[in-house]
C-alpha cells in the first residue's frame, strides 16, 4: 500500500512540475477603475468594456437607446478617459524567463503604462499587441492606459493632404466604421479596453499559433501540414504529438517547427448546414521534450474544399461558390455587429442570433466590413452550427489613405485577422471592402478633381485593395479573395452580367418590387427593404406602453433621412395604409417582406444563373427602424419569417409572365426529387375554381418550370383567387393581385390556447381566407410561425415558446381587417 501510495504521490508531483513548466496565462479583468481626463474621481469600470457602458452602469449617463439619449452624449467621444488597476503576480509565474502583456484591442488611440513605464502607443482597434515586459514586472503592479479622443489623430492625418477624401475623418481611424453613424445606428464613438487583456509566462518554449493546412483531399485521405509558430530557446529537437479526436495520429520530431504533416483516412466532410453535416475534428497538438509537455494547442478542423468560381462566361462572368465539388446556391443575409456596444453582447446573444440563421435556413452570413472582425465565438458557432462567412476587411464606404503608416498599420491589422481565422471551415470569401469601388466611380466622389487628385487618390485605393490585402491572404491562406463588393455599381449595366451586386434601385430610388424579378444578377449580395421593429422595442424606446411612432425619440431611431416617407410610398402602392400606429407598424412588417420576397424567389428561379441572395440586414446595433429581420431585441419580424419560407432547399415558387402562370421547383438538395405536383385555385370561402395533379422528377441542384398554365383560359376574379400548390411536404400561396386589392372578407379567427412542455400552442381556423395572420403578446416568447396565410376551414397549430404562465392577452391581426372587400361574413 505504502509503495503505491508513493508511487500516486511522484506522479502527481511530477505532473505538477510539467504543468509549472508550461507557459502560464493570467487574466487581467479585475478592479478597474475609469475616469474623465481632466476628473480627480475614479469609477468602477468592466474589461473587457468601453466608456460608454462604464459610465451607464455608474448612473452618470441616461442610456442611449431610450428615446433621443444617444444625441446627448456626443461629448463622450470628444472627451479622453483614462483606465486603471493594480494586480499581483504569483511568485512563480513572476520566475518565468520570458512575460508578455498581450493587449487583444484597445480602442483606439491609446498609451499604456506599466508601473509608470510606457511600454505601448496603438492605434488601432483591430490590431492585437504583445509587449515583452519580463523586466518591468514586480510583484505589485500599476497598469495605467489613456485613451485619446479621436478627433485629435485625426485633425492631424487630415492636415497632411491637400485634398479631402470622402466620408469623413472616420477613414484615418482603424476602428469600427459604424461608430461614426449609419443609415440605421446612432454616432456612438466610444472608446476603451474593448477586447481582453492577459499576461503570459513562459520559460523556454511557447506555441503562439498553428495552422492546419489542408494540402490534399481524397475521399480515402485528408493530408495537412502544420504551420507552428513558436517562440523557443531550446535547440534540441522536439517531440510533437499529434491527436485527432483524442487518439494519438502522429508523432514528429523536429528541431524546428516547420514541416509538421499528418493525414486522416476516410475523412469525413465538412458540409454547410443545408446540405449535410457540418463536422469537425478536434485536433491537438502537444510539443514535448523528452517526457516533459512544454506546451499544447486545440484546434477545431473542418475538412472541406471551398472556391469562388468567378469566369468569364457568354453572359458575363459567373460568381458562384463550390463547396466539396458542388456548386451551392448561397441563401443568407448581410451581419452587422449586435450592439453598438460590443461589451453587451453575451455567449447567449451570439448563440440565439446563429440558431436564429440556421431556423431561417441560411448557409451563408456577410460580415460587412463597417463593423468588426468578430470575436472567435461567432465563427466557432459558424463553423458548429454549418455556416459559411464572407468575411469583409473593415473599409466601409469611403477612400482611405495610401501614405506608408497606415499602409502599415493596415498590414498588420489584416495579418493579425487572416491568422486568426485561418483555420475556420466557415470561411469561404475575404473581401477587401464595401462599396468602397463603386463609390468612387458612382457617387459622385470624383467631381471637382483634379487628374493629379483623382489618380493620387486611386492610386492609393489600389495600395490596399488590389495589393495589400489579397497578397496578405495568398501568403496566410488558402481562402479566395474578392476586390471590392459589388464589382459594379448599379449605373453599370455590367451589375447584372458580371460578379456580385447590390442592388439598391429598390429603396434608394423608389423602384417597384417587381422591378427584382426581372433584373436578376448573377449574385445578390446585398438589397434591402426597411420594416418597423416590434412592438416590444418600439416600448423600449418610448419608455412607454403605449405604441407611438411620431414622438421625438422614436423618430430619432430611423437614421434614412427619408426612410418614413419611403416606407408610405411604397404601402401606398401594394398595401392599406392603416391611420393608426400599432397597425402601421404591423403592415410595414408586410411591406418589407412582401417586396423582399419578390427578391428571393426570383433569384432561385433563375439558378444557375444567379447563385446567391443575401439580404440587407440580418440584424440591428440598436432598437431602429431599419433593413433588418430580426429586431434588436432578437424578435422576428415577418421578414425573418418569410426568409425562412423562401430559403427552404425545396421551393415552389409561381410567377406570371404574359398572363402565363409558370410553376418552378427550386432544388438544392444534392439528391433528385420526385412526387406529386397538385396545384388548386381557390376562392376565399375554399372553393375550388381549377386544380391538377401530376407526378414530377425534379433535377438536383437546379430550377425547373414544372408547370405552365395560360391564365386567359379561365373565368377568375383575380382578385378574389388564391393559388396554392403543394409538392411532397412543402406547399407555397401565390395571389394575382397586389394585397391592397384583393378582396378578402371580415370573417373571424377561431382560436384555442392550449398549456405545452415548452409555453402554448395556438390552435387556429376560419372560414375564410385570412391573410398575413400576426399573433402578439406582452409576454416574451417566439412563435413557431407569424405573419402567414390561413387558408378557409384549415386548422394550423403554433408554437408560443416562452416561460410566462398564461397568455392571456394574445391577440391576432390579419390583413382582412384593412381592405375593402365586396362582402363580408
Amino acid at each position: 500500500m505504502i509503495n503505491r501510495l508513493s508511487f500516486f504521490l511522484s506522479l502527481l508531483v511530477c505532473y505538477g512540475c510539467q504543468k509549472e513548466n508550461q507557459p502560464q496565462t493570467l487574466t487581467l479583468h479585475d478592479h478597474w477603475e475609469f475616469k474623465n481626463h481632466t476628473d480627480s474621481i475614479w469609477s468602477k469600470a468592466i474589461v473587457p468594456g468601453n466608456v460608454h457602458s462604464d459610465l451607464l452602469r455608474n448612473n452618470l449617463i441616461k442610456d442611449p437607446f431610450i428615446g433621443s439619449n444617444a444625441l446627448e452624449l456626443q461629448w463622450i467621444s470628444n472627451t479622453d478617459w483614462e483606465y486603471r488597476t493594480e494586480f499581483q503576480i504569483p511568485k512563480k509565474m513572476l520566475r518565468k524567463k520570458h512575460i508578455e502583456l498581450n493587449f487583444e484591442g484597445l480602442d483606439t488611440y491609446a498609451t499604456v503604462y506599466l508601473n509608470d513605464s510606457i511600454i505601448l502607443k496603438s492605434s488601432n482597434a483591430f490590431r492585437t499587441f504583445t509587449v515583452d515586459v519580463t523586466k518591468l514586472l514586480k510583484k505589485d503592479n500599476y497598469l495605467h492606459i489613456i485613451f485619446e479622443k479621436t478627433s485629435t489623430y485625426e485633425a492631424i492625418e487630415k492636415a497632411k493632404l491637400p485634398y479631402e477624401l470622402p466620408e469623413g475623418n472616420r477613414i484615418f481611424t482603424r476602428k469600427a466604421q459604424f461608430q461614426y453613424g449609419w443609415d440605421w445606428g446612432p454616432v456612438l464613438n466610444t472608446s476603451g479596453i474593448w477586447k481582453p487583456i492577459t499576461l503570459s509566462a513562459y520559460n523556454d518554449y511557447k506555441i503562439r499559433d498553428a495552422y492546419i493546412e489542408q494540402t490534399e483531399l481524397t475521399e480515402d485521405l485528408a493530408t495537412f501540414s502544420v504551420d507552428l509558430e513558436v517562440s523557443s530557446d531550446i535547440k534540441t529537437p522536439i517531440s510533437y504529438e499529434i491527436y485527432v479526436n483524442d487518439t494519438l495520429n502522429a508523432i514528429v520530431s523536429k528541431s524546428d517547427s516547420s514541416e509538421i504533416t499528418f493525414q486522416i483516412e476516410h475523412p469525413k466532410l465538412w458540409w454547410p448546414h443545408n446540405l449535410g453535416t457540418p463536422y469537425l475534428y478536434d485536433i491537438k497538438i502537444i510539443a514535448k521534450q523528452k517526457n516533459d509537455i512544454l506546451d499544447t494547442i486545440l484546434v477545431k478542423k473542418g475538412i472541406r474544399t471551398i472556391a469562388l468560381i468567378s469566369e468569364k462566361d457568354s453572359i458575363g462572368q459567373s460568381f458562384y461558390f463550390k463547396v466539396n465539388g458542388v456548386d451551392v446556391f448561397m441563401k443568407g443575409a448581410n451581419y452587422i455587429p449586435q450592439h453598438s456596444l460590443q461589451d453587451q453582447v453575451t455567449t447567449a446573444d451570439y448563440e440565439k442570433i446563429i440558431n436564429n440563421v440556421v431556423d431561417a435556413n441560411m448557409n451563408m452570413l456577410r460580415v460587412w466590413g463597417g463593423g468588426i472582425y468578430e470575436n472567435d465565438i461567432f465563427y466557432d458557432l459558424c463553423d458548429e452550427k454549418g455556416i459559411l462567412v464572407w468575411q469583409d476587411f473593415m473599409f466601409a464606404c469611403a477612400m482611405y489613405p495610401g501614405d506608408p503608416e497606415f499602409l502599415e498599420n493596415v498590414k498588420n491589422e489584416a495579418i493579425d485577422n487572416v491568422k486568426r481565422l485561418r483555420n475556420h471551415a466557415s470561411i469561404a470569401l475575404w473581401c477587401c471592402n464595401n462599396e468602397n469601388n463603386e463609390a468612387w466611380h458612382n457617387w459622385g466622389w470624383q467631381a471637382g478633381r483634379s487628374t493629379q487628385e483623382k489618380t493620387e487618390i486611386w492610386n492609393n485605393y489600389l495600395k490596399v485593395f488590389d495589393t495589400l490585402l489579397p497578397n496578405i491572404v495568398k501568403n496566410y491562406t488558402k481562402t479566395d479573395y474578392w476586390e471590392s463588393s459589388p464589382k459594379h455599381g448599379r449605373l453599370n449595366p455590367l451589375y447584372k452580367t458580371e460578379g456580385d451586386a447590390h442592388d439598391w434601385w429598390l429603396w434608394h430610388s423608389a423602384y417597384p418590387f417587381e422591378y427584382l424579378e426581372e433584373n436578376v444578377p448573377r449574385f445578390m449580395s446585398e438589397f434591402g427593404f426597411q420594416g418597423f421593429p416590434s412592438y416590444e422595442a418600439i416600448r423600449f424606446v418610448n419608455q412607454s406602453e403605449d405604441i407611438s411612432i411620431s414622438s421625438t425619440g422614436f423618430l430619432s431611431h430611423q437614421k434614412h433621412n427619408q426612410g418614413f416617407e419611403l416606407i408610405k410610398e411604397y404601402m401606398q402602392r401594394d398595401f392599406p395604409v392603416p391611420d393608426q400606429p400599432e397597425d402601421y407598424v404591423y403592415m410595414s412588417q408586410l411591406l418589407q417582406a412582401y417586396g423582399m420576397n419578390k427578391g428571393f424567389e426570383a433569384h432561385r428561379r433563375a439558378r444557375p444563373y444567379n447563385m446567391g441572395t443575401l439580404y440587407w440586414q440580418l440584424n440591428d446595433v440598436w432598437p431602429s427602424v431599419s433593413w433588418a429581420s430580426l429586431d434588436y431585441l432578437g424578435n422576428w419580424k415577418a421578414l425573418h419569417y418569410t426568409a425562412r419560407k423562401a430559403f427552404e432547399n425545396v421551393l415552389i415558387s409561381s410567377y406570371v409572365k404574359n398572363d402565363t402562370l409558370q410553376t418552378f421547383i427550386i432544388n438544392d438538395e444534392l439528391k433528385p426529387q420526385n412526387g406529386k405536383l397538385n396545384i388548386q385555385i381557390l376562392d376565399f370561402n375554399g372553393n375550388e375554381l381549377w386544380s391538377v395533379s401530376k407526378e414530377i422528377k425534379v433535377t438536383k441542384n437546379s430550377s425547373e418550370i414544372k408547370h405552365v398554365l395560360n391564365l386567359n383560359s379561365l373565368q377568375l376574379d383575380r382578385n378574389s383567387v388564391v393559388i396554392v400548390s403543394t409538392f411532397n411536404e412543402e406547399t407555397s400561396y401565390f395571389y394575382l393581385a397586389r394585397p391592397k386589392d384583393l378582396h378578402l372578407r371580415k370573417a373571424s379567427v377561431q382560436k384555442t390556447i392550449m398549456k405545452s412542455e415548452k409555453g402554448f400552442t395556438i390552435e387556429l381556423s376560419s372560414a375564410s381566407l385570412q391573410k398575413g395572420v400576426f399573433l402578439f403578446t406582452k409576454e416574451k416568447g417566439h412563435f413557431s410561425d407569424n405573419f402567414f396565410d390561413l387558408l378557409p376551414n384549415q386548422k394550423v397549430k403554433i408554437d408560443f415558446e416562452t416561460n410566462a404562465s398564461s397568455l392571456k392577452d394574445l391577440k391576432i391581426k390579419t390583413l382582412n381587417e384593412f381592405t375593402q372587400p365586396e362582402e363580408d361574413l
